[in-house]
């Protein structure tokens, strides 16, 4: 019988964020609308696709022997399970997500203690009564099945509702009043599962080669050649440039230059490397940077 590893991808705000991941590591799921049991290109690999809600219950119960889900689900949740990674990506952009309480703005609530003896709606019950609990505050908290911004003005004092940006919030005249918990993908292991020499040491692999995925979405490489009497010119301007690898040319008395640098900053550096004397520049994207 060949090894078979359980595990957990999220369904909902984080499935093709999370999808699109495993692909740059080197996994492809394939979704059917019709099963919950998507096709993976890993044949020790069994993936089934769950609400992140109910993740961490199922891996702490041995169900699963491992997952992706929120930080934010654990905690609710209370499950006690093995972390072995935090990925920093979500449905939106590359930003945490943040558990907050808001208000409707003209609200006379400024501070956690206004809260006393109020009515809150919100997905993440548990949390937020042990938020209350931590600043001693005695409040109502009710489940909300969804559409939780409407509530605020109408139904309820106030909400507990994650957001990236806040944007939602603003568009629907909230405002935030303070942060409960701020949550990040986990890669989260079975204690038992963790236990086993084989599914720990896949699990491991696969975990190396996502984060390298996510690392190398934030850079690029560059190469280019240049002459060696202006070598250390442009090594000395752009210190960001440490270790890069320098090769001989077939051309007597020219390097290249290769390197990975941040993306965010490439524009400002390729005019730079230019001037330092740097030719035939080239920039191309990174699928994985593995440390």
């Amino acid at each position: 019988m060949s090894n078979k590893l359980r595990f957990g991808l999220p369904k909902g705000s984080l499935q093709d964020a999370t999808i699109e991941k495993m692909a740059k590591a080197g996994f492809h799921v394939q979704i059917s609308s019709r099963s919950y049991v998507p096709y993976v290109d890993d044949d020790e690999l069994e993936i089934r696709l769950i609400r992140a809600q109910e993740i961490s219950r199922y891996v702490e119960h041995g169900y699963l022997d491992c997952g992706i889900t929120g930080y934010d689900w654990v905690q609710e949740n209370g499950s006690n399970v093995h972390e072995v990674g935090e990925f920093l990506f979500s449905k939106a952009t590359r930003q945490a997500a943040r558990w907050v309480l808001a208000v409707p703005e003209e609200s006379p609530i400024k501070t956690v203690k206004d809260l006393q003896g109020k009515r809150i709606a919100t997905e993440v019950v548990n949390l937020t009564k042990k938020w209350l609990a931590q600043h001693g505050v005695s409040a109502e908290v009710e489940f909300s099945w969804g559409a939780t911004e409407v509530k605020a003005h109408e139904l309820v004092d106030a909400i507990v509702e994650i957001t990236e940006t806040g944007s939602s919030l603003r568009a629907n005249k909230l405002r935030i009043v303070d942060t409960l918990l701020t949550s990040t993908p986990r890669f989260i292991v079975n204690h038992e599962a963790w236990k086993d020499e084989w599914k720990k040491k896949k699990i491991e692999t696969m975990t190396m080669l996502l984060r390298g995925a996510l690392e190398a979405e934030a850079k690029v490489g560059l190469k280019m050649n240049v002459e060696e009497k202006n070598l250390q010119k442009l090594l000395d301007t752009l210190p960001a440039l440490r270790n890069p690898t320098i090769s001989g040319l077939s051309q007597k008395g020219w390097v290249a230059v290769e390197t990975i640098i941040d993306e965010h900053v490439v524009r400002e550096f390729i005019p730079q490397l230019k001037a330092a004397g740097a030719e035939g520049i080239i920039e191309y994207p990174l699928n994985k940077v593995v440390y």
